[in-house]
């Protein structure tokens, strides 16, 4: 429900329908600036990120609003276009479903310093699922299923990778209706 909440409000009026979440960022609030043109970042901490630690990120919202009061995003130049569209529409959905923003915190035990954030899975599943059902809406993906389309079609017809293609059907139990269509043609 939340999820078509969210495409409603990007005014879309099919369910097949692409949903743009740079677009929809915007209008949450959200600054989407490339990670080229953050500048507060080190070498050894941009040599990280995109070296080594390439993988353990896929986007991000700072903390503390901008003063205008929007909130910065920074997504994963290693990642494609598909990824980021999933990435942003998380974010997206942490600020429409009201979620309070992660922090990092420096912590000092027993002498040694350390880094951590305050992670709630249930609140990045939340975010991650509601985001992942406005791209792909369940209405849209069974008639897109019906009509005999492959993941690889669905992802390219929303904009999104075909792993997202993949858990929207499982998650949405069409994973049978999927072979049975797929098989027929």
């Amino acid at each position: 429900m939340r999820a078509q909440g969210l495409r409603q409000f990007a005014g879309l009026k099919r369910d097949t329908d692409r949903l743009d979440p740079f677009e929809l960022a915007a209008h949450a609030n959200l600054l989407v600036v490339p990670f080229e043109e953050v500048l507060a970042l080190g070498a050894s901490a941009r040599e990280h990120l995109l070296g080594v630690g390439k993988d353990a990120w896929s986007g991000g919202a700072a903390s503390i609003p901008l003063p205008d009061g929007r909130t910065l995003i920074i997504l994963n130049p290693t990642h494609n276009k598909n990824r980021h569209a999933a990435t942003l529409m998380e974010e997206v959905s942490h600020v429409f479903l009201g979620h309070k923003a992660n922090e990092l915190a420096v912590k000092d035990s027993d002498g040694k310093t350390t880094k951590t954030r305050d992670y709630n899975h249930a609140i990045e599943e939340e975010a991650y699922s509601t985001g992942a059902a406005a791209l792909v809406p369940y209405s849209g993906l069974k008639k897109m299923i019906r009509e005999g389309k492959t993941v690889r079609e669905i992802a390219r017809h929303f904009g999104v990778s075909s792993a997202l293609v993949e858990f929207r059907i499982k998650i949405s139990r069409l994973w049978a209706d999927y072979e049975e269509h797929l098989f027929k043609g």
